[in-house]
């Protein structure tokens, strides 16, 4: 369990990262405000594992906030201005998010501060290998872990997405460019506008049709994605 706290000028903002820590199991909420002075008062008299951080705000910024932690905390940045992401990795902060948050996007940087954490790192957005996610599941309030090892591939399906694990199927109401966003892209390809695919369970291409390691389901590469996959698997 990491405890976190939420800190943006924008109370809106503050509204949707709170929404989104409440839903994910293994983050205890401790603070939330406006004020990033508060924010830093807060860290001095408690031990709080993760912030999750705006930039740009009026009375400290965040990468003022983030030297005047002096890595007292992991941080993950949250804004609108994809400007900052350089700068931020060079404070070692674990992630950066883009507005509007998904909770697909944020809790891939969630996963990752806890990998971070469980392991006792220091807070770099490459210090640990990811091996699993946490998937949002049709049952409301459920998430369920999902190894990268087990996933034979990923469907869409109408409004939600099928993963298939073996003899085992997960549905969860994420879109598919959602799901997609939370693998890592080392190790999945979208090879069609309904599927995700693991490149290392690829086994064979015919035509436009593809067979996957311990499945005996082929599947089908779109037109607009056959490149992409040929580039991938650097097919000559």
């Amino acid at each position: 369990m990491l405890t976190c706290m939420v800190v943006d000028d924008e109370q809106h903002a503050v509204d949707l990262l709170v929404h989104h820590v409440k839903q994910t199991p293994f983050l205890s909420l401790v603070h939330h405000t406006t004020n990033p002075v508060e924010a830093l008062q807060k860290l001095s008299t408690q031990k709080i594992d993760l912030v999750f951080l705006d930039v740009q705000m009026p009375q400290l910024s965040g990468l003022e906030f983030i030297k005047a932690t002096r890595g007292q905390c992991h941080v993950i940045l949250c804004t609108a201005y994809p400007q900052y992401a350089l700068e931020g990795f060079d404070h070692d902060v674990v992630d950066y998010l883009l507005k509007p948050v998904t909770y697909a996007r944020f809790i891939k940087g969630a996963q990752k501060a806890l990998n971070l954490l469980s392991t006792q790192q220091p807070a770099t957005p490459t210090g640990t290998a990811e091996t699993h996610i946490f998937i949002k599941t049709e049952n409301k309030g459920k998430l369920i872990k999902i190894n990268f090892d087990d996933i034979d591939f990923v469907e869409g399906q109408k409004n939600y997405v099928a993963i298939y694990t073996g003899d085992k199927k997960v549905m969860s109401l994420l879109g598919l460019k959602e799901m997609m966003e939370m693998l890592p892209a080392s190790r999945f390809i979208r090879v069609h506008n309904s599927f995700i695919v693991p490149v290392e369970k690829i086994t064979m291409i015919e035509g436009n049709m593809l067979g996957l390691k311990d499945s005996p389901k082929l599947i089908p590469i779109g037109i607009t994605y056959k490149d992409n996959v040929v580039e991938t698997l650097r097919i000559k």
